[in-house]
């Protein structure tokens, strides 16, 4: 039986933006969430407790019991983060990668070898001359309707015009200007 994994926006939002970024760090948030607050630090407790991420090794560091809130400064996505999210795998197993099929690269994809996100997936979809309706983007993604919406807000939020249209009876969303 499989398990399913729960992540709150919150969440989706500190696993997505560290999966971009070179060195994999949750901190600092970013800028769509604004400045640290104790609802980040909770979430990141709550991905640290799921394995999603992991604190980096101060064994050596002189200070045995660093305070809770500077122990974060440097918590950074795991693989099983990346994966929770879609986001491909971590940097030190880009070595198996030959392993692997090349389906994990999306073929719009501009020649970097960084594994397509979910929200890249959806963007993607939104810049095909016909777009995307809700189900497709649902089955691509696997997100739920409300989660695949909020993303859609999330990207007009980012600066993208994404116009409505209908195909037959469905409603249909296509990007119209890039941020």
């Amino acid at each position: 039986m499989t398990r399913t994994l729960l992540l709150n926006d919150l969440q989706l939002v500190l696993l997505s933006t560290a999966s971009q970024r070179d060195d994999g760090r949750l901190l600092p948030p970013p800028d769509s969430i604004g400045d640290r607050t104790p609802a980040v630090d909770k979430a990141i407790k709550s991905l640290l407790r799921r394995g999603l991420a992991a604190e980096p090794d101060t064994s050596d560091i002189g200070d045995p019991s660093p305070a809770d809130r500077d122990r974060m400064i440097g918590v950074r996505i795991t693989a099983a983060g990346r994966a929770a999210i879609g986001a491909g795998q971590d940097e030190g197993e880009e070595d198996r990668s030959s392993e692997k099929p090349e389906e994990k690269t999306h073929p719009e994809a501009e020649s970097s070898s960084r594994p397509v996100s979910k929200i890249g997936t959806v963007l993607s979809l939104l810049r095909r001359d016909e777009g995307a309706t809700l189900d497709e983007m649902v089955a691509a993604t696997g997100w739920l309707p409300h989660t695949t919406r909020a993303a859609l807000t999330g990207l007009r939020k980012k600066g993208h015009v994404i116009a409505k249209d209908k195909r037959g009876d469905t409603t249909c969303y296509r990007i119209t200007v890039e941020a």
